[in-house]
């Protein structure tokens, strides 16, 4: 019986140790619909996994940032983050920018990425990248 015990705790061991260390690589997210990335975002954060940013992550996919605990983050040198005011569709099919859903996106941002964007004029049409040292100053390395 202690053999047997043993050897589930082992088990259980060995896939929480798999559970830890199991981690979704973004390299190259231009983003989306914003709603498609909640989806995604809160299914990440369920599972317990960890993201590693390794490149281009803009958009809807700076969400990211919102949906997992900091700790749960990290980005290597080739990682950049690029912000810029969330768009709709009017009742033509043309894009405007939407300022209630802007809000709504940048309050999300953790405190320094806030800082950083409003430093910088806040989101606007234009996208603004966040890279380097700057970057990993925010976020540890990886």
């Amino acid at each position: 019986m202690r053999c047997v015990t043993g050897f589930l705790v082992a088990i259980l061991l060995i896939l929480n140790a798999s559970e830890a260390t199991s981690a979704v690589r973004i390299t190259n997210d231009r983003g989306g619909l914003i709603a498609t990335y909640i989806v995604k975002y809160q299914r990440l954060a369920s599972s317990g996994e960890s993201v590693i940013i390794d490149g281009l992550c803009a958009s809807a996919c700076t969400m990211v940032l919102s949906a997992l605990p900091h700790d749960k983050i990290c980005v290597t040198s080739r990682a950049t983050l690029g912000f810029h005011a969330a768009w709709n569709y009017g009742a033509r099919g043309r894009a405007f920018t939407d300022p209630e859903s802007t809000l709504m996106l940048y309050s999300t941002y953790p405190t320094s990425v806030r800082r950083w964007i409003a430093r910088r004029g806040g989101l606007t049409p234009h996208t603004i990248f966040l890279s380097g040292k700057r970057l990993q100053e925010m976020y540890r390395s990886c």
